[in-house]
């Protein structure tokens, strides 16, 4: 065993183990079932009670990899993996990382590496004419892009930004009068920004999505409540708008939200985590018209860009007020190109102080693969998505909750079919109350008398549908409450699925339905 830690013969001879065990991994990803079955606290029973004194080989290591952590993961790139939004892999994504960690430099400055930089830099550009973005967004016009590590960060920090520039207006004594607007579909991780960026809890505000468009937020709904902030002597600051809302994939007006906000001189961010990626593609990119209006715009390409875990892509009009909010010039860190302002230096551009170099895996994506290619795979998931619409649509039972506007199809056992039947289980821990008796877990309750416990005994089927679904282990889904009713979301988009995964998958959705439905009859 090698007595230096950093060896390169050594680090050759592990590294290729590495690659083999990955390697290994993917070839089996699908014995697996997809979602863990590992119970709280497994590993703790499994592992020694405190570090080794003594080195282990790297065969005995990965030997613990494959008995004790396999066991224990979620496996996110299954074929058969269709829940939440998609951390879709590649071999250019694994090795661009893989690169970073081997080179692993630190590049919060332009002078601790150069090339980190520039390399972002450039790499922005790329992406952003790629989405045809206006110039004002990129560093080849007025603005620029960054790489942060997820899309909070990305609000946390434009957030920021748009409060320093309206506090130094009206007043720093005034951030308690400070307003945020988001719809009922909107990330949490706006909220938790809001908070940490000191916006009073009570100033976020909630605004109606249009029920008929796919719970997009209403720009008149967002007037409405913003001219009453105003009456009330608050201060309107900021709109985070949404381009594929977790639940449904909705898309917020981004025209008419900018043309509301625009008038309260409000900042507007476009949060376009999930479908942005999409609109590389000329026949998405309409879902983004109006972006030239908003002040930030970000994406994760982690999320369905081939690109691995972490990697938020952000750009902004005015990056002078995101560096004014987040400059820090310590002694130390004082240098002649800093100086000469011909330079970024990212550390001001985020939260923290030290960045890793993920503009080479996003550079090696671009390059290995090729805008053509790149819309080819997305437009891939996105047909293979409409191929489980159609099953759905093909069973009378099943209902199509929302249009599908991506590769995400939000869909429940239709009331209709369920409605055949007088008596449901429920089997949630709740108790439900219809007149004056109880229904509890395990008893009836009939699904034609009140409208409300009528629409909860239709939420259980499907909750349960869910969960045998889950259970089997052969495919993963995630779920959604909208308006009240629950939605069951399969979302295409792990890089190894194909449209054999779909079929299979809908044969376990209809598989299980049957079950669920014959109880009834």
């Amino acid at each position: 065993m090698a007595t230096n830690p950093l060896e390169p013969e050594e680090f050759r001879r592990q590294g290729h183990m590495i690659i083999d065990f990955i390697a290994d991994y993917y070839n089996n990803i699908e014995k697996y079932p997809v979602l863990s079955r590992a119970e709280p606290g497994y590993l703790r029973t499994r592992l020694p009670k405190s570090a080794p004194n003594n080195p282990e080989p790297i065969e005995t290591i990965l030997k613990d990899v494959n008995s004790h952590i396999i066991p224990g993961l979620t496996h996110w790139q299954s074929p058969n993996h269709f829940a939440l939004f998609p951390s879709s892999g590649s071999t250019a994504g694994f090795l661009g990382e893989t690169l970073a960690a081997g080179l692993n430099v630190v590049g919060f400055n332009w002078v601790s590496s150069p090339a980190a930089t520039e390399l972002e830099t450039i790499v922005m550009d790329w992406l952003g004419q790629m989405l045809k973005l206006p110039k004002s967004f990129l560093f080849s016009g007025t603005g620029g892009g960054v790489l942060q590590g997820t899309t909070c960060e990305a609000i946390i920090c434009t957030l920021v930004a748009a409060r320093d520039r309206k506090l130094s207006a009206i007043g720093r004594e005034n951030i308690g009068k400070l307003v945020v607007y988001g719809s009922d579909q909107t990330h949490s991780g706006f909220q938790k920004a809001s908070r940490i960026a000191g916006i009073h809890p009570d100033n976020y505000r909630v605004v109606e999505t249009n029920k008929t468009t796919s719970f997009a937020m209403s720009s008149e709904a967002l007037r409405r409540s913003i001219e009453a902030d105003v009456e009330a002597g608050l201060a309107p600051l900021f709109v985070c708008a949404t381009v594929g809302t977790t639940s449904t994939t909705a898309v917020d007006p981004l025209g008419p939200i900018a043309e509301v906000a625009k008038e309260y001189g409000m900042w507007v961010h476009v949060d376009a985590a999930y479908a942005g990626s999409a609109c590389i593609c000329p026949e998405f990119r309409h879902f983004i018209d109006g972006v030239e209006r908003m002040n930030s715009f970000s994406f994760n390409a982690h999320k369905w860009f081939f690109t691995t875990l972490d990697c938020c892509c952000l750009w902004v009009k005015d990056p002078g007020a995101l560096t004014k909010s987040l400059s820090t010039d310590p002694e130390i860190l004082k240098n002649k190109a800093t100086e000469s302002k011909k330079v970024i230096d990212y550390k001001d551009w985020q939260i923290t102080l030290n960045r890793r170099f993920r503009a080479l895996k996003l550079w090696l994506v671009l390059r290995s693969y090729g805008v053509e290619r790149l819309q080819g795979f997305l437009r891939s998931h996105v047909r293979m998505a409409k191929l489980f619409e159609a099953l759905l649509e093909e069973d009378d039972r099943f209902e199509v909750v929302v249009p599908r506007s991506f590769a995400v199809v939000c869909f429940r056992v239709s009331p209709l079919a369920i409605s055949k039947f007088k008596l449901i289980i429920i089997t949630s821990s709740n108790d439900h109350k219809i007149e004056n008796d109880v229904v509890r877990k395990g008893e009836c309750c009939v699904i034609n008398g009140d409208a409300a416990l009528r629409e909860k005994c239709i939420n259980e089927v499907n909750r349960e549908l869910l969960e045998l679904v889950n259970g089997s282990g052969r495919v993963y889904m995630s779920h959604g409450v909208v308006g009240g009713v629950f939605v069951l979301r399969f979302a295409v988009g792990a890089t190894l699925t194909e449209e054999s995964h779909v079929v299979r998958a809908w044969k376990v959705v209809k598989e299980h339905a049957d079950t669920i439905l014959a109880n009834y009859n």
